[in-house]
């Protein structure tokens, strides 16, 4: 699989091509041991294991651990294995997120527990977890001390989601710390094992660390802008999924705030669980509102966030492709 054409994000022009082989031919490997790393001799719980990562994804957490090494030494012996534990890790998270949401589908195909029951999806997410920890034990006690942190900031935020937020707590506030917890946290730790396992010095890995944790809240954000207002093919799943959920995204915390009369049926059908008719009425109310240009500027805000701490850091390919990662969270958001 070596040598594959580069995708996505590293096939955009405005990113190093040199670069953009390196890293690919690098995930290629981190490919290869997520299917080495599922496998077992128990063949309904290498299936189940192997339904998610063979259903694609992007690998954005393992390739920030790659590209953050550019600022090192990239040829490290660690760095795919580094790159696999915070995939897997991932990976694992997504299997338990299903359970509790009650998903039907993920990555376009249905999810674990449609397929197989919530008991073995929740133990394929433990396994896959099991398997992430048995790579990060050989890469030393940082390594698990960093991975173990983050994991705890992992189910902080889903208990904080699950809880909903305290009387005195603004609940857009707390929309934003449920972000950084579950999702900005692993973002933030992929760049951080990149310049652990890349030696990157200090100082620039903890630049690059800030810098993913605000593309983390960016990279959130633009996933529930595209719920309102992308396409299947965009977010991997049908639009307005949150809203049937009766789940609050920041557009819609905007919109709640809105005091014109002429929004009270849209007000009125946010934050509760919706029939498929009542969805496509919120959608029509809510993508031409002006709570999504809010939404959008929200999002640039985070990546200017980003930019402003990558702006530090010397010039290069490597900066040069992260400054353009800010830019592809953004307009996949468009």
């Amino acid at each position: 699989m070596s040598g594959a054409v580069p995708s996505g994000f590293l096939a955009l022009p405005r990113v190093d091509p040199s670069l953009a082989r390196e890293v690919q031919d690098d995930l290629d490997k981190v490919e290869e041991m997520l299917a080495d790393s599922v496998r077992s001799t128990d063949p309904l719980l290498t299936e189940a294991a192997s339904h998610l990562l063979q259903a694609g994804g992007k690998r954005f957490r393992a390739m920030l651990v790659l590209l953050a090494a550019h600022f090192g030494d990239p040829k490290s012996p660690d760095l795919i294995a580094a790159a696999a534990v915070v995939e897997l890790t991932h990976v694992a998270t997504l299997y338990h997120d299903d359970v509790m949401d009650e998903a039907e589908m993920r990555r376009g195909r249905p999810s674990a527990n449609m397929r197989w029951g919530n008991s073995v999806a929740i133990l394929t997410g433990d396994y896959v977890f099991a398997q992430a920890s048995t790579k990060l034990a050989d890469l030393g006690t940082e390594a698990v001390r960093l991975q173990a942190e983050t994991f705890a900031r992992l189910v902080k935020g889903q208990v904080r989601e699950t809880s909903g937020p305290q009387a005195d707590v603004d609940p857009l506030d707390h929309y934003l710390q449920v972000i950084s917890d579950k999702t900005a946290s692993l973002i933030a730790s992929s760049a951080e094992f990149g310049g652990m396992f890349g030696k990157v010095d200090p100082e620039t890995t903890g630049t690059l660390t800030r810098a993913s944790d605000a593309l983390g809240m960016a990279f959130q954000l633009a996933d529930d802008i595209l719920d309102v207002a992308g396409h299947p093919d965009d977010s991997g799943k049908t639009p307005g999924t949150d809203l049937r959920e009766g789940v609050l995204t920041l557009p819609m915390f905007y919109a709640l705030r809105s005091t014109d009369p002429a929004d009270e049926r849209l007000r009125s059908l946010l934050g509760r669980p919706l029939d498929d008719t009542e969805a496509e009425e919120a959608l029509a109310l809510l993508r031409p509102h002006p709570a999504m240009g809010e939404a959008a500027a929200s999002l640039r805000g985070w990546a200017d966030k980003a930019r402003a701490e990558l702006a530090t850091l010397p010039e290069g390919r490597a900066r040069e492709a992260f400054e353009s990662l800010c830019d592809y969270v953004v307009e996949r958001s468009g």
